[in-house]
């Protein structure tokens, strides 16, 4: 009756899974598996493939404009996520005081995060429009020639950075879970021993968050790494190729000049960049992240 029991548990448990796995295999396993065939070939959609070999990964090695996608990325990325990790951190701080209104503070924090990606290219295109745009209207008041933003070479990258804050509710709920988590015993003894506000910060919820931060700084990586529809919707990859971050550099070579086998040399080309990233932040995070055990 066990025996009998257990086959029928299993056979359920295939049954239910089954539409994931087919899904995975036909939609995400079998084209990825795919790309790798297709980046060694020459292909434009409309003729049959054509082998190469390793002249895809020749050529991207050989192309400046790649090295060029790959900074710009890097800048992206590094900007992005350290403003963001930043500034979410201390909107989680401030949303976990016991204030009034918080849940609708907490509320309005959160629903820039539910907005539509053009929705939110639009708005922010017209926030930091260097003529009329909100940001430079403010600085006018305060007697500062505000920047060109987006049509500026030097300062379309801090615009994409400064954009990228606006829909991070999500890392703003995550964050408010793991102060949560925070035994209030901790802050209670650093109190009796005399620590003020900045000590039980530094010593308490910094050391305690840090797995959270972790997993921020983690997943905040891999997400600016592969962002790229924004940016495509508001500059293109200009002024200039400014913001032509790499994965707009793949989008324009597959779907504009239709080099399938460059783009998907250059789509591995950025997985083992996020690999590597994450290695390295996974091997530095030995360093400063602590984990509580009980």
């Amino acid at each position: 009756m066990t025996a009998t029991l257990a086959r029928r548990e299993a056979r359920r448990f295939h049954l239910f899974v089954s539409p994931w796995l087919a899904g995975f295999v036909l939609f995400t396993g079998g084209p990825i598996l795919a790309a790798v065939a297709i980046s060694f070939t020459e292909w434009n959609l409309l003729k049959p493939p054509r082998w190469v070999g390793l002249a895809n990964y020749e050529r991207m090695v050989a192309d400046p404009d790649f090295w060029g996608a790959i900074a710009n990325t890097a800048k992206y990325g590094l900007g992005s996520v350290a403003l963001g990790v930043t500034f979410t951190f201390l909107m989680a701080l401030l949303l976990n005081q016991p204030l009034r209104l918080q849940g609708l503070f907490r509320t309005v924090m959160y629903m820039p995060s539910v907005v539509s990606g053009l929705a939110t290219a639009l708005l922010w295109l017209n926030i930091l429009h260097p003529d009329y745009g909100l940001i430079n209207k403010v600085l006018a008041v305060a007697g500062i020639e505000g920047p060109g933003w987006l049509a500026s070479q030097e300062w379309a990258i801090p615009a994409l950075v400064l954009m990228s804050v606006w829909g991070a509710g999500n890392t703003i709920v995550i964050y408010l879970a793991g102060l949560q988590g925070i035994p209030r015993s901790l802050y209670e003894a650093a109190e009796i021993d005399g620590a003020g506000w900045w000590r039980r910060f530094w010593s308490v919820t910094v050391p305690m968050m840090s797995p959270v931060i972790f997993f921020n700084v983690v997943t905040g990586f891999i997400a600016a790494l592969q962002g790229y529809v924004l940016i495509l919707v508001m500059t293109e990859g200009g002024p200039g190729n400014a913001t032509m971050v790499l994965g707009l550099y793949i989008y324009r070579h597959a779907f504009v000049y239709f080099d399938m086998g460059y783009a998907a040399a250059l789509s591995w080309a950025m997985f083992a960049i996020i690999i590597a990233v994450t290695a390295a932040q996974f091997s530095l995070a030995r360093r400063w992240v602590h984990y509580e055990f009980r």
